[in-house]
């Protein structure tokens, strides 16, 4: 296959990329192929990758009862009331159509968290089973993720060493969930350990609230230096960090910087979830993203629910969540508008150890082909993805729809994109 006129993400000259055996070769003009197709100018990048999601709550919203305040600590409440109903065929069915949504918008690598406060651990091994269906449509790294705490129950820590052992492929955490402070420094410094016992990532739900004194990342940041684990970790959402103090913010991102940590920041629920004891002004829910940019630390999007007991809405397209953080972060600039799109694709790519992955001579053929000619067109329009190959094979199309509009009594074509 041969696909004529693409323009990579970071250029603006097209280029043709050829695909032979599953990798990508250079081509000429001259060269032909059994199949080539036209892209016309449109933007193509490489698989989008989701690095915080929770595939195990996925359409159970309203499920047994809806979020009336819609704030994170009811949506808590209201998931703990549903996992009594779970069942592995539940799981696997909800999680099925989920995914298929996500590979049609061109993901094909996904971090999912999953709740491991259940004693069968009912969800962990529907989706163990599920990881080996979906393999090489959309490869799924587990978290063995306590949602309501480690060290809350008896039980806690037995249990995370039992989803490790069952096939959990990262050890995580909720420090700020747990009872005391001394609890969440605890559960912290367990889940690394447990973590570097087997050789796994970690990554942790950290300092998700709007509580200034929640400052867990910096033991994350403590242990990783003391364990050498610089580039397995990975904190999510950190949403206190947009309260803390300038000094003491400075001095915690060079930490973070020199751990070598990674970031998740997840704008669609945390847009709504934080903030809910403000008056005004009202906290965007998101972390500190420019600063920790700009002292070199990878800083990763994720969707983090699809319409689940914590948000309603959702398809799992990291480029919606992306769209939504240009305006929360204020990311509107040029460069920060291409910035975006690596913080769905390249970013996390990092984050989740990825070995084989972008575009590049002998790279392999995976890649996302966009209605769009550009990353901020893209951004713009949340715009579809017109095709998604896996080893030079096409998972999934879309047919962009066509509009048209009635004006001065002629019907013509309309398309979004500046002519």
């Amino acid at each position: 296959m041969i696909l004529r006129n693409a323009r990579l993400a970071g250029s603006q000259t097209l280029t043709d990329l050829g695909i032979q055996d599953g990798r990508i070769v250079e081509v000429g003009p001259a060269d032909t192929a059994a199949e080539t197709l036209d892209l016309g100018g449109r933007l193509v990048t490489p698989p989008l990758v989701e690095p915080h999601i929770h595939l195990d709550a996925v359409l159970t919203v309203g499920q047994p009862r809806p979020n009336v305040s819609g704030s994170l600590f009811e949506g808590i409440a209201v998931w703990a009331e549903r996992v009594a109903d779970l069942s592995y065929a539940d799981v696997q069915a909800r999680v099925r159509q989920v995914l298929r949504w996500q590979l049609a918008c061109g993901v094909q690598h996904v971090r999912s968290h999953v709740d491991v406060s259940d004693p069968q651990l009912r969800a962990l091994r529907a989706l163990i089973d599920l990881r080996e269906e979906a393999r090489g449509l959309i490869d799924l790294q587990l978290v063995a993720f306590p949602q309501v705490g480690m060290l809350t129950f008896a039980t806690g820590r037995d249990l995370m060493r039992q989803a490790v052992e069952l096939g959990a492929d990262v050890v995580g955490g909720i420090p700020h969930y747990e009872l005391t402070r001394e609890d969440g420094v605890e559960s912290v410094k367990f889940a690394m350990a447990l973590a570097e016992e087997h050789g796994l990532a970690v990554d942790i739900h950290c300092d998700e609230t709007d509580d200034d004194q929640s400052r867990f990342i910096e033991v994350m940041t403590a242990e990783t230096i003391r364990r050498g684990m610089s580039g397995r970790v990975t904190a999510s959402h950190t949403t206190a960090m947009h309260s803390y103090n300038g000094a003491y913010a400075y001095r915690l991102i060079s930490n973070i910087a020199r751990a070598g940590l990674h970031m998740v920041t997840n704008p669609l629920d945390n847009a709504v979830l934080q903030g809910r004891f403000d008056t005004g002004p009202i906290r965007r829910g998101h972390t500190r993203i420019k600063e920790l940019q700009a002292a070199g630390v990878n800083v990763c999007i994720g969707h983090d629910s699809v319409m689940d007991p914590w948000y309603p809405l959702g398809y799992g397209d990291p480029l919606q969540a992306a769209f939504v953080l240009v305006h929360l972060g204020q990311m509107s600039g040029d460069a920060e508008l291409r910035r975006l799109i690596e913080m769905i694709t390249v970013n996390p790519a990092a984050a989740l150890g990825l070995p084989d992955y972008g575009l590049r001579p002998g790279g392999p053929a995976d890649l996302v082909v966009f209605d769009a000619p550009s990353e901020a067109d893209a951004l713009r329009l949340v715009a579809p993805r017109t095709l998604v190959l896996r080893g030079g094979k096409v998972l999934a199309r879309s047919t962009p729809v066509q509009h048209t509009v009635v004006w001065g009594g002629v019907e013509e074509p309309v398309t979004f994109v500046r002519s």
